[in-house]
């Protein structure tokens, strides 16, 4: 039975994604940034393990891993987690570049390094046995950077080198690598965008947080003779 974990379940693309691999029979691994949020996530996804650690923290992440029971495998990690805080470059502060690049890079960079054992498995010169799966959820400001978007957009662009080097790294080892980038899509993230806009949120303009976890199943489902590198998803009204 395949086993994922996933950041970001509690809302959004994150939640759709985890209810979807739950009503199938998978085994799932929920990042929390704490107990009280870990609670949450149990209730929400019924049958689903939690695992404590602020993305928020990333320095942290070891320390907190150190203290729970991990996964001994994994089949994918789903880096679905992110935040935004739109703003003027002149007027940004380093608060709000560390907020977005600790949560957006960083913290997916450390989580992935924790936990490649996991995703490389049982190697060895000639065989490659349960090969697992990055996924990045970036998002269309990974390949384009607008007016009040260039912290976010940093992020977002580091996130693809981070995955792009992460796929030359482990090819050979047979862990596949994969970035989804979204265009903007109905969720409390488009809805905090919307706000920062000054504009009015009509959730129903964007598309649905299942048509995104839609192409992200197509891409861990994809037999293994092949790799899904870069997929974009943009809505279609």
């Amino acid at each position: 039975m395949p086993t994922h974990l996933i950041t970001g379940a509690g809302s959004g693309i994150g939640a759709a994604v985890a209810r979807r691999l739950l009503e199938r029979g998978d085994e799932l691994v929920l990042l929390a940034r704490d107990a009280g949020r870990a609670k949450e996530l149990a209730a929400l996804h019924p049958g689903a393990r939690t695992l404590v650690g602020d993305l928020g923290n990333p320095d942290r992440l070891s320390w907190a891993f150190g203290q729970q029971p991990m996964p001994e495998r994994l089949d994918s990690l789903l880096h679905v987690a992110g935040v935004v805080e739109l703003g003027r470059i002149g007027e940004l502060t380093p608060k709000s570049w560390h907020f977005q690049l600790n949560a957006n890079l960083i913290a997916p960079a450390e989580l992935t390094r924790l936990l490649l054992p996991q995703l490389r498995g049982n190697q060895g010169p000639q065989l490659r046995v349960n090969q697992g799966h990055v996924v990045f959820v970036n998002s269309g400001a990974g390949l384009a950077a607008n007016a009040e978007w260039g912290a976010y957009a940093a992020s977002k662009h580091g996130l693809k080198a981070l995955a792009d080097s992460l796929r030359h790294e482990e090819h050979a080892g047979g862990v596949r690598v994969t970035s989804v980038y979204p265009g903007r899509t109905a969720s409390p993230m488009q809805a905090k965008v919307h706000q920062q806009e000054g504009k009015e949120y009509d959730p129903s303009r964007w598309m649905d947080p299942e048509s995104v976890a839609t192409t992200i199943l197509l891409a861990l489902d994809l037999p293994r003779d092949a790799e899904i590198n870069d997929l974009t998803v943009r809505p279609g009204r």
